[in-house]
């Protein structure tokens, strides 16, 4: 009679210690395929449990497919494939693979000029909670409520009138499609638009755009650019369908398109029905000097505009909340073919937003956010004024957005001198690395992005830094 000691059971119940024990036997083969198992009556007695202990294991086994019951016959064990070999390259993968570690700690720095976190004290933590509250109280159906495909339309709205307002578009709020950031929303315009269509960047670029491409199997170019912007003339070249680009305030070179190259770009865009541009306008809400720059959706009577923006700048990197404009052709398109996915984005976070921006919240906050970043810019570059570092360095892009760029007249290759800021705890990101070609052309030239920076070392940093030039210039005269 099979038997087993169940009293090793522990915290474990019964039944499941029970189950365990038979699938331990069947998988180890000391009970063999075909082989009738007692009687649950017999087995409990035996046992000395009772006969639902015995029940709830077998019913575990036979839904896991390792016995099966016969009518008016019994429990039997059931033939196991046990036949598939794994490819050896896949055993050694699952090697080398055993352990991975649930989270790779991050190296802390003084300070990190390649982050674009925003800090954690700028977000407005009590006005949020607050709309939070009422939010829950006003909104429990609506909160309950499936949201619609494109989004609540209570955040569209809010969103239609922002643009307005704030950065001159007329659009209706039925255009606007949320989603969970704008890499999200890439992804479903490659769907809306074809992966048979030739995409581009801007070189250099944000390198996070063109992986996405890449994921997607499209074919992607790398657009060269000029003082201006992308060269409008390389996009014939290469036979571009689909430009990515960023004109009010390019990353990382800071450049502003001028509206020159922006009519230029438009019409290069009209003469195809399946060219389109991209505006993706990541951080023109934080731009230090002036009024905000026009988008290109705003002067586009061609219906090839679709804009981009996202709140991750503004708020947090973490609220991942994005939203893209589609031209009124395009959004009937994307209807008919996407408007099954659902909004990825929480009625929770919607409809929280969607009041902050209504109350006046938002304004606000990025007013706060301006000032803070001023601040910030104008205590780097006046440190750096005051420092012996400014007979070595030369900064542009300063007034566009929260980083900018700095030459550095120095002998160290661009990984030298990363690897001796890394030692005294600084972190810098060459502008070489964000080309996707011709990269020994702009050597010492580093991009400052200054969002996380602490302001009460910024001297400590510029000294920092100013040694390095220093060190390197006397090992070179030595």
């Amino acid at each position: 009679m099979l038997t087993y000691d169940l009293t090793h059971n522990g915290d474990t119940p019964l039944y499941e210690y029970l189950y365990r024990c038979i699938k331990e036997d069947i998988t180890g083969e000391n009970l063999i395929a075909g082989q009738k198992l007692p009687s649950k009556r017999t087995f409990a007695k035996n046992l000395g449990v009772s006969v639902i202990t015995v029940e709830n294991a077998y019913e575990q086994l036979i839904a896991e497919g390792y016995i099966y019951s016969v009518p008016k016959s019994g429990y039997f064990v059931m033939e196991l494939n046990k036949t598939f070999e794994q490819p050896e390259e896949v055993k050694e993968q699952t090697k080398e693979n055993e352990i991975i570690p649930a989270e790779i700690e991050e190296e802390q720095y003084i300070a990190d000029f390649a982050s674009n976190q925003t800090p954690h004290d700028l977000f407005p933590f009590g006005s949020w909670a607050k709309v939070i509250r009422e939010v829950l109280n006003d909104s429990r159906i609506q909160l309950m409520t499936n949201s619609p495909w494109g989004g609540v339309l209570a955040l569209r709205e809010s969103i239609a009138k922002y643009l307005k307002e704030f950065r001159g578009m007329n659009v209706v709020p039925e255009q606007i499609i949320i989603g969970a950031g704008t890499e999200y929303l890439y992804g479903q315009l490659i769907k809306l638009l074809g992966t048979d269509k030739s995409y581009a960047v801007e070189n250099p670029g944000y390198g996070k755009i063109s992986k996405i491409y890449n994921s997607y199997k499209v074919a992607c170019s790398y657009i060269d650019m000029d003082k201006d912007g992308i060269i409008v003339d390389e996009l014939e070249k290469k036979k571009v369908d689909i430009m990515h680009i960023s004109p009010s305030h390019h990353f990382p070179t800071g450049i502003v398109m001028p509206i020159s190259r922006r009519y230029e770009l438009l019409g290069w865009a009209a003469k195809s029905d399946k060219r389109y541009i991209i505006e993706d306008d990541y951080d023109s809400e934080l731009r230090l000097s002036g009024q905000p720059i026009p988008t290109l959706q705003s002067i586009d009577v061609s219906d090839k505009v679709i804009y981009m923006n996202t709140f991750t700048k503004t708020l947090a990197s973490t609220v991942r909340i994005g939203y893209m404009v589609l031209p009124k052709p395009l959004l009937k398109r994307y209807i008919d073919k996407l408007s099954f996915y659902s909004c990825t984005v929480s009625n929770f976070e919607q409809y929280t937003l969607a009041r902050f921006m209504e109350e006046g919240g938002f304004e606000k906050h990025i007013n706060r956010m301006r000032n803070h970043y001023h601040k910030k810019r104008d205590l780097i570059l006046n440190s750096i004024e005051k420092s012996r570092l400014k007979k070595h360095v030369q900064i542009s892009g300063q007034e566009a957005g929260v980083h900018f760029l700095m030459q550095i007249d120095t002998k160290l290759s661009d990984e030298d001198f990363v690897g001796a800021a890394k030692k005294r705890g600084v972190k810098l990101a060459p502008l070489s690395t964000y080309y996707y070609e011709n990269q020994e052309m702009v050597q010492h030239t580093f991009v400052i992005n200054y969002s996380s920076i602490p302001l009460d070392r910024i001297e400590e940093v510029v000294e920092i830094i100013s040694a390095i030039v220093d060190n390197a210039s006397s090992d070179v005269n030595g």
